[in-house]
Parts: C-alpha cells; sequence; structure tokens
C-alpha cells in the first residue's frame, strides 16, 4: 500500500529548500503527497533553532500529532532541521511517540531512517557532526512551478554572537559553478521563470575554491542562460560585499534590482559585540553605491532590537541608520536568548518590556518610511510575475498578487482586452501601481499586458518540477546537452 507524507516547515528559506529536497527523495521512496486535510502516514517536522519560541512551537505540534498518531496506527512523526540537530536524542526522551529525528546534516537518510524504525518499532536518531552528502546531490520536489531556490553553499565562516546557525549548519562549503548553473539550467528547463541563489553569506562564496570574485562572476553566467527572467540571492554580509557585486548587479538584464543586506544594529559599539565586522558608515557607504548604479533598487533589511547590553543611545543609533537608509522593508526581531551562543552569557540582559517598547518605535518607524517609500511607485508601470496566494483578501476583492522586479508586491486586478484567455499563477503581467500601503502595492486598472508562461500552464495543470539532483557539472533532468554546454561554458571559475 502506497503511504503519504506531509512536511511542516518552520523558518527560513534554507529550511524550504530543504523541504523540497526531504520531499523529492520521500517520493522517491514511493511515498505521495498527502490531499490538504487528510492525515498523512509519515509527517516531517522540518524545524528552526534561531528563535526562542522554536521549541514551544516543535513540542506544541509534536503534541497534537500525538492524538493523530494514536487514532492512526503504523502512522510515523520525523523530526528534523537545527532543533533537531540541537536537542538530539532529548526530542525522544520529551516525545517517546517520535519515530525518527536527524539533523541538518543528513537529510538525506530520512527514508533509510523511516523504514529502520518501522522494522525495529522503536525510535531511529541519526545526527551527524559533519555534511556527508551535499543536499544538491539529492532529488527535490519543488513548491513553486515558476520560482526556484538554487543553493550555492551551505554552512557559515561567521562567528555572530547572537547565531546558533554555524555549531548546527557547520562551515561553509561551497558548490562549483558548474554544478549552480547546471541547477538553473535545468530549471529553466521545466519551465521556471525566477531562481533565487541561497547561502548563508552568498557573497562570500568562493572562498573554498580560491576566488574571491567568484559571486560576481556567477550573476553574471546567469545572465546567460536562456529563458531565466529573474534573479535573486540571500542573503549577503555587509563586510564581505564587494564592489563587483554591484556592478554585476547593475548590468546584467535578469538580476533584479533587489538587494537583502543585514543591518542588525546601527550601533558600532553593539555591532561589536555582536562580532559584525563592519560599522554603520561601512553599512551605509554599500547603500550609496548600490543606489548610485540602481536607482530603483529595492533594499531590504534584518534588525536586532535589544541585544544584551543595548542602551537607549545605541538604540537610537539604529533609528538613525534606518532613517538614513531608506529600507523598503526590514524584518525585525526582538533579541532572544538562544543557549549555545555567546550573546547568551553575555551581561546586561535587558527586561521585556525594553525590548518591546524599542520594537515597536522601530516598527511604527520602518512602516512610516516603507509607506513613504511605496507612495513613490504610485503611477509607475510594473512588470509582475504573478503568484500564488500572496494576498490574504485577494478572494473577496477579486484580485490576484505578484511580485515586481524589485520584489515589493502588488495586489492587482485581473482585468482588461490584454488578457489572453485568463491569467494564471506563472504568467508575467503589466500594469499600473494605483494606491500604496507600508508593505504592498495596489494596481486596480486594467492590465497593459499578458504573456502566458509554460510556467503558468504548469501551474494550472498543478505539475511542479521534480529535480533528481545536480552533480558534477550536469542537470538531473530536462536538459539537452546542448543547453548544458551553453550554461557552464561562460568563464565562471569552472
Amino acid at each position: 500500500m502506497t503511504r503519504s507524507y506531509s512536511i511542516r516547515t518552520f523558518g527560513c528559506q534554507m529550511n524550504v529548500h530543504d523541504s523540497e529536497r526531504l520531499a523529492g527523495q520521500l517520493e522517491d521512496a514511493g511515498y505521495v503527497a498527502a490531499p490538504e486535510g487528510d492525515a498523512a502516514d509519515v509527517v516531517v517536522l522540518n524545524t528552526c533553532a534561531v528563535r526562542e519560541n522554536a521549541d514551544n512551537k516543535l513540542y506544541g505540534n509534536l503534541g497534537h500529532l500525538r492524538a493523530r498518531k494514536n487514532e492512526k496506527p503504523g502512522m510515523q512523526i520525523a523530526v528534523g532541521g537545527c532543533l533537531a540537530q540541537k536537542d538530539r536524542g532529548d526530542i525522544v526522551k520529551r516525545a517517546p511517540w517520535v519515530d525518527v529525528v536527524f539533523g541538518t546534516h543528513n537529510i538525506g537518510s530520512l527514508p533509510t531512517l523511516l523504514e529502520r524504525a518501522r522494522h525495529n518499532a522503536e525510535a531511529e536518531v541519526e545526527i551527524l557532526e559533519s555534511l556527508e552528502t551535499f543536499p544538491s546531490t539529492l532529488p527535490a520536489r519543488r513548491d513553486s512551478a515558476y520560482s526556484g531556490w538554487v543553493s550555492i553553499s551551505v554552512g557559515c565562516n561567521n562567528t555572530c554572537t547572537f547565531c546558533i546557525v554555524p555549531s548546527l549548519r557547520g562551515k561553509e562549503r561551497d558548490r562549483r559553478p558548474g554544478e549552480v548553473l547546471a541547477e538553473v539550467g535545468a530549471l529553466v528547463a521545466e519551465g521556471v521563470l525566477e531562481v533565487t541563489l541561497l547561502g548563508q553569506n552568498v557573497n562570500s562564496y568562493g572562498v573554498e575554491f580560491g576566488d574571491r570574485y567568484a559571486f560576481g562572476k556567477l550573476l553574471r553566467s546567469c545572465g546567460s542562460v536562456d529563458g531565466l527572467e529573474r534573479v535573486r540571492f540571500t542573503s549577503p554580509h555587509p563586510a564581505a560585499f564587494t564592489d563587483d557585486v554591484i556592478d554585476a548587479m547593475a548590468e546584467t538584464p535578469n538580476v533584479c534590482h533587489q538587494l537583502h543586506m543585514p543591518l542588525q544594529s546601527g550601533s558600532d559599539r553593539i555591532l561589536k559585540a555582536m562580532r559584525r565586522s563592519y560599522r554603520s558608515d561601512r553599512f551605509l557607504s554599500i547603500l550609496d553605491k548600490v543606489r548610485a548604479a540602481m536607482p530603483d533598487a529595492a533594499i531590504t533589511t534584518d534588525i536586532i532590537v535589544g541585544f544584551p547590553g543595548e542602551t537607549e543611545e545605541d538604540f537610537e543609533q539604529t533609528l538613525e541608520v534606518v532613517r538614513r537608509a531608506r529600507f523598503s522593508s526590514a524584518f525585525t526581531f526582538q533579541y532572544s536568548k538562544r543557549p549555545g551562543t555567546p550573546a547568551a552569557e553575555l551581561e546586561g540582559q535587558l527586561p521585556k518590556e525594553v525590548v518591546q517598547e524599542r520594537y515597536e518605535r522601530l516598527v511604527a518607524l520602518q512602516d512610516e518610511i516603507s509607506w513613504e517609500e511605496n507612495l513613490k511607485q504610485v503611477g509607475k508601470r510594473v512588470e509582475l510575475l504573478v503568484a500564488t496566494g500572496e494576498g490574504r483578501k485577494d478572494a473577496e476583492t477579486q484580485r490576484m498578487s505578484g511580485r515586481a522586479r524589485d520584489g515589493r508586491l502588488v495586489h492587482f486586478t485581473p482585468t482588461g482586452p490584454e488578457i489572453d484567455t485568463a491569467v494564471r499563477p506563472g504568467d508575467i503581467v503589466e500594469t499600473t501601481v494605483t494606491y500604496a500601503a507600508p508593505h504592498h502595492l495596489v494596481a486596480d486598472g486594467d492590465l497593459l499586458g499578458h504573456r502566458r508562461t509554460r510556467a503558468g500552464d504548469n501551474a494550472e495543470a498543478g505539475q511542479r518540477p521534480k529535480t533528481d539532483g545536480v552533480s558534477l557539472g550536469l542537470p538531473g533532468f530536462g536538459q539537452p546537452a546542448e543547453a548544458v554546454a551553453a550554461s557552464t561554458a561562460t568563464g565562471c571559475g569552472l
């Protein structure tokens, strides 16, 4: 009898992409995705350990699953990801109804562990200390018909005092450029229009094979992949960000003018305590260079409020940098004490009420700036890649949603004589922005253009790309030999 699976993902883009790999492996092992709302035979929780409530989320979900498992003989529960890497066998001790625990370095072991746990009728816990198989060699069932993640590296060589990721993901390991480009080409051959290059610190890419300009070269090489319409990347580190990357962004037509540049704090004293090897002037100078090369660039950031020892003066310095930076949006976080990080042992842990008050002031300021920046978009013509379900009110307003090239979310009305049959997720439309809010734009006029795409065909048919893993510069599926030769002969340090 065919067994079904479902995967619940918590945390960052890395985890989302890992979940695609987990789905691909399960399908290769004969599992099928459970219909939405049905109880799966195997439930996988892919966890995150970055935020303070990560443990609560995990054990809350496991508590709910316990009742389902009692009602469904043979059901299995697996826990993976960063929290599994950190807590290891403690998960089974706290939740003995869990069948499998696996870490960030051995996501390729899941089908085997499930089968072993079923055969032995006992929990299987496998946590490797270092990466055994690069994730790109594993099969993946992609979530989207039109947009795909492509890992260029795993792990991180930085030692930020607030971050637990390096201890859970390990040191940075880079893929060869030919392998990255082959995976990009394979996705495009399946109809994907947009890729996001993914790494803990993408602009340190190349450190493993000795080319500090490798990331800029990789961006330029993506420009030669025929049919690839949009390239994004996340996340860079200000300390390693070089001018050649700015030039590559500005000069490569399919690289989007969108930059996510984590600030974390505007106080040089706090940045030093965080072990962030840049200072606020350096950070702002990068933004100045980006905007000089790409005046239309949308820049977003991450900011932590309430780091240990942060004074009111430190916080005011963060607010001042935010005023000067003019971010289009920001992911703002209240500092959470994570056991195992150096910051957890620092003196000066701030009271919750102080952190909350500062957080609210920061959010209010950034919302004001975001709204002002979005108002500048009113009246502009934008090209949108139509997305799936990005607007909570789309059904009642009869709008659809899409992302502009600069990453802004736009809710639009799918009307007008330019529409070719029907607008689907994965299609490309052009429209004019008519209204701005802090976190989105609205375009309520008739569409100025509509292009049906193969990605739209696949989305309409419910088809998603399935990659079999990419290694040694060869695609896992779909791409003819001539395309491989074209995508790898790019001078990108192969």
